[in-house]
């Protein structure tokens, strides 16, 4: 199963990580495996009020994060099927260490090792970053309405804790292809010239798989 291309597409909030994963499924013909968000009945609550809610919520990611990437790993991966997903479940601590106090978090942390400890890791990464105001326009123009109360100071810590952790998995897993794309460079949605040239960094790190 370690060859076989299972690609995870991250980043913070609003940068375009669902875009990205359908072009690149459709074009290399992987499943594609999408993220649970807007079904989370906390989340308009979270970003109201995240102190009262962020429990509720990162827990609701978690176990659907956890029972999809199962059910992946028994349906796909192990039968030698190739996978693009625009997440996978470690973003639940990026997210969990902004957001949940301290007592809260040692016991989410505990729930988080239980439930991963077997699950698939990517073998490549790529990891979408782009400036506050970039990700703010874009989750203006996809208009969520329980995304509208997101502040920007929210994503500014997010966007860092994001490249704390992606420097961190360079460093911890020198096998794992890790790709960075910058959104405000790259428009991949507006310019296929964009997206064809992120297909030819992908096509260059699958090669290194097969």
């Amino acid at each position: 199963m370690a060859n076989i291309p299972f690609i995870t597409i991250e980043g913070p909030i609003g940068i375009g990580k669902t875009s990205l994963a359908k072009k690149l499924s459709s074009h290399y013909n992987f499943h594609l495996l999408k993220e649970i968000v807007e079904e989370n009945p906390f989340l308009d609550k979270f970003y109201e009020n995240m102190e009262a809610w962020s429990f509720q919520t990162e827990m609701f990611f978690l176990c659907n994060r956890f029972k999809q990437l199962d059910d992946i790993k028994q349906q796909y991966l192990s039968m030698g099927k190739p996978v693009m997903a625009d997440y996978h479940i470690f973003k639940n601590m990026i997210f969990a260490q902004r957001t949940l106090s301290s007592d809260k978090m040692i016991k989410f942390e505990k729930i988080y090792e239980i439930l991963t400890e077997d699950m698939p890791m990517p073998n490549m990464i790529i990891y979408l970053h782009a400036s506050i105001d970039t990700m703010m326009n874009r989750i203006k123009r996809r208009g969520r309405t329980i995304e509208k109360n997101i502040q920007a100071s929210y994503l500014e810590q997010l966007s860092s804790d994001y490249e704390d952790y992606i420097n961190y998995l360079e460093r911890s897993h020198p096998d794992l292809s890790i790709i960075r794309i910058d959104g405000d460079i790259m428009d991949f949605v507006q310019y296929q010239s964009d997206l064809e040239g992120i297909i030819q960094m992908v096509d260059e790190q699958l090669r290194k798989l097969a």
